[in-house]
């Protein structure tokens, strides 16, 4: 990598780290491309070189975020032997990623419904692919054995990560009641028995 490429990683590194340390401690509305640069030290044109917008951007922290959650999330997935003790590894760290990196859950479940996700569809979806082509991997055996039901993709996604996001969801507002520890307990064994097949018969 050339010095002039090692600059520019550099500086989408510092945008990156500054717009998600200015949306954690400002929130939607304090996210502006103004505290960014002067967050970041980086100009107005130098941003837009790298990113096009300050959409593109917010995308960009959106697949970073989404890149560093699949990574914690699924890692301990395919280091078990079993279906059940795969969901249960998911589930839970998907839980204490939430509590942990409270920035970075943040930022991902307030985007959902954001213009920048739209505008970026296509580079998302590539990112999010890339990222759960991991577990459909892992997920593929399981099925063909007859652990996991089988369903279509985005039903089996909707039954795993629909549950723990809409917890994520309500812990990260503070205007729910929600303790993760609690569903952390819970939620496994609860979302385990719907991926199960159904009785023969």
């Amino acid at each position: 990598m050339s010095p002039k490429q090692q600059r520019g990683e550099a500086t989408v590194d510092q945008l990156l780290t500054a717009a998600l340390q200015v949306y954690a401690s400002s929130g939607q509305q304090g996210f502006t491309v103004n505290a960014v640069t002067t967050a970041s030290g980086v100009s107005l044109g130098s941003l837009y070189h790298h990113f096009g917008s300050f959409d593109g951007l917010a995308a960009g922290l959106y697949i970073r975020c989404l890149e560093q959650l699949c990574d914690t999330v699924f890692a301990p997935v395919g280091r078990t032997r079993t279906a059940r003790t795969g969901i249960r590894a998911l589930v839970q760290s998907y839980l204490r990623f939430t509590v942990e990196r409270r920035d970075v859950a943040l930022f991902l479940h307030a985007s959902a419904y954001s213009g920048y996700l739209a505008a970026h569809a296509e580079e998302i979806r590539a990112a999010k692919a890339a990222k759960f082509e991991a577990v459909a991997q892992w997920l593929g055996p399981r099925i063909a054995a007859g652990e996991v039901a089988d369903l279509p993709a985005p039903m089996l996604e909707v039954l795993v990560m629909g549950p723990i996001e809409e917890a994520a969801r309500r812990w990260l507002s503070s205007t729910y009641d929600i303790d993760l520890k609690q569903a952390e307990r819970i939620l496994p064994d609860r979302i385990w028995r719907s991926l199960r097949p159904d009785p023969a018969g």
